[in-house]
């Protein structure tokens, strides 16, 4: 059986944290910012962690090229 790839989009979204946390970016900042009130804006700049299986899911996808 061949062996696992890298899923490379999903690597290009989360980064992994040196405590082994993953953070992704907050949806929405795409464009149309100019609609969007100032708290929403603030809001979008931040990033976010993925917990739970969610979390363990995605590291068993970003990991599949170091092993």
């Amino acid at each position: 059986m061949p062996k696992q790839k890298t899923h490379k989009g999903l690597v290009k979204r989360v980064k992994v944290t040196a405590t082994g946390k993953i953070t992704r970016g907050c949806v929405g900042g795409g464009h149309l910012m100019s609609g969007k009130s100032a708290k929403r804006r603030r809001r979008i700049r931040s990033s976010a962690t993925i917990s739970g299986r969610a979390a363990a899911k995605i590291r068993i996808q970003i990991a599949k090229g170091k092993a």
